[in-house]
Parts: structure tokens; sequence; C-alpha cells
């Protein structure tokens, strides 16, 4: 198990190292100063020189890569260009929200996915089938922003029961949090979950027609226990997979939804850090997305080995 983990250990940060040059690069690609988008339009060029000499753009490439990157090692990303704020701190600020409704999101697809999925399977070619798909396909087809806003006239405009945008700290008012959450993690919820459904169908279909499931039936056990034993745990691994990169993904900020719902994601910063030019920023996002996606695929690898022994062997 410790030979899994420190390789795949080593190889994530490999791949990180590798986001990190290719980020700076094409950062740096993007054309406009943005400097000059951070001073406006009236400024003079001392003030210019100054901020591009504190800002370290002045620099060779090489020079300001090095420097950034071992500064970001220690958590110091660099300071705003737009707003002169830590960079560090702007994540930190927008890490409760995106966590909120990543966490939320997969809850709910969850709890679609593996009661829709395994039900289907256990009945193909049913009406509960044919409802599973009809439900996953919908999801899946219908734009987020879409669903977003159909649930902000049901439920915010016609019936009143939620907030129509915003976020609530749930430090501040725990009941406003949780009612400012519902909408948002129900829309990317559903279209997770539409995924995940696909798959645990698929999941289980396969690990039904196991020879070792013939066996266990063979033997006299119930379904119940055939299920449980020998069907779920054997599903569950290409499960955890997609799982992982579904709560990656909305990890590292769902654009559209919170723009249709106002929520201060990490997205959204990410997206104003675009079209401000505001390098320290944009670098510091992609490199926590990077991170996070690497995280989670680490601790997906761990548990596969825990689920399954042959894969650490």
């Amino acid at each position: 198990m410790s030979g899994v983990a420190l390789r795949r250990t080593l190889q994530a940060l490999v791949v990180l190292l590798g986001v990190s040059v290719a980020t700076f690069a094409l950062v740096h690609l993007v054309p406009g100063d943005p400097v000059r988008l951070a001073l406006g339009t009236r400024f003079d060029q001392a003030t210019y020189d100054a901020l591009r000499e504190r800002a370290g753009l002045d620099q060779p490439l090489l020079a300001q890569y090095l420097s950034w990157i071992g500064h970001a090692v220690t958590g110091d990303l660099g300071v705003s260009f737009r707003s002169g704020d830590p960079v560090t701190a702007l994540i930190l600020e927008r890490l409760p929200a995106t966590l909120s409704l990543a966490l939320a999101s997969i809850l709910v697809a969850l709890l679609i996915a593996v009661p829709l999925g395994t039900a289907s399977a256990l009945r193909p070619r049913s009406l509960v089938d044919g409802f599973g798909t009809v439900v996953s396909q919908i999801g899946i087809s219908v734009p987020e922003f879409w669903m977003g806003i159909m649930l902000i006239l049901v439920f915010a405009g016609t019936l009143g029961w939620f907030p129509a945008s915003g976020y609530v700290p749930l430090g501040e008012d725990p009941a406003g949090w949780l009612r400012s959450l519902v909408l948002p993690a129900v829309t990317t919820g559903l279209v997770s979950g539409s995924v995940l459904t696909r798959f645990t169908r698929s999941s289980v279909l396969e690990a039904l027609g196991a020879e070792h499931v013939r066996t266990a039936r063979a033997k006299g056990l119930g379904p119940r226990a055939v299920l449980r034993g020998h069907v779920l745990r054997n599903a569950m691994l290409p499960l955890v997979t997609v799982t992982g990169v579904q709560l990656a993904y909305l990890l590292s900020g769902v654009v559209v939804v919170e723009i249709v719902f106002a929520w201060p994601g990490l997205g959204q910063l990410a997206l104003q850090s675009v079209q401000a030019r505001d390098y320290p920023v944009l670098q510091g996002a992609v490199l926590l997305f990077a991170f996070v996606f690497l995280l989670l695929n680490l601790a997906v690898d761990l548990l596969y080995s825990k689920l399954d022994p042959r894969i650490a062997s």
C-alpha cells in the first residue's frame, strides 16, 4: 500500500510541475498588458515601470517562473494586479462557497445515481430501466444554465421557497446557507447524477454477469446477500473513478452555474482574472485546479487499492 502511495505521489508531483510550466507559459502568451489594465487609462511612465518591477515582469520569463514557483511552494501565489490583495487570500475567500457547492452537488448526484442506476440494472428493459434512461438522458442533454433558470423561475420566483441567487456563509446563518445552496446544488447534481447513473447501471450489469456471482447464486445465496456481498462492491470500482472526476470538476468551479446563481466560487474568480489579464490570480487558480485533480486522482487510486487488493499487488 505504501509503495502504491509513494509511486502515485511522485507521478502527481511530476504532472503538477508540468502543469505549472504550461500554465505559466500559456498565461504569458495571452495578448494584453496586465499592468496597463490595472492602472487604467491615466498613468505616468514612472508608475508603470514601478508596478512592472514590483510584479517582476521586467525580468526574463525563466527568472519570473522560478520566482513564482518558489514562492508557490510556500503558499505565496503573488499579489493580484487588479485589487492588490494576496492571491492566496482571494482563493481562500472563495473556497468555502466552492466546497459547499461541490460537496452538496456530488451528494445529490450519488443520491440519484446509485439507487436509480442499480434499480435499472436489476430490471433491464423494464419500466424502471426506461425511466432511468429517460432521466439520465434529460440530465445530460439539458444545458446547466437553462436548468438553473427554470429552477429559479419555479422554486424562487413562483413558489418563493429558495433565494434566486447569492451565497450566505455557513458561520453567519446556517439556515440561510442551506437555502441558498439548494438550487445551485440541485442544478449541478442533476447533471453529474445523470452521468453517474449510466456508469452505475453499466457497472452493476457487468458485475451481475460475473462468474463468482453465478457461483454464489448456485450455492443458494439470496438476492440481497448476492447484491450486497458480490455485486455492489465490484460495481463500485468504476463508479469511484467517475465520482472522483466529477468532484474534481465541481471543485474547479462550475462557471455557468456560478454566474446564473451569482455564486462567489473559484470558477467565477478564474473567469474574472482572464478578463482582467490578472496573471497572478489566473496562475494561482489554475495551479489549484490541477492540484485538486491530482489529489483526488491519488485518493481514488488509494481507494482502489483498498477495495481491490489485486491492484496493490
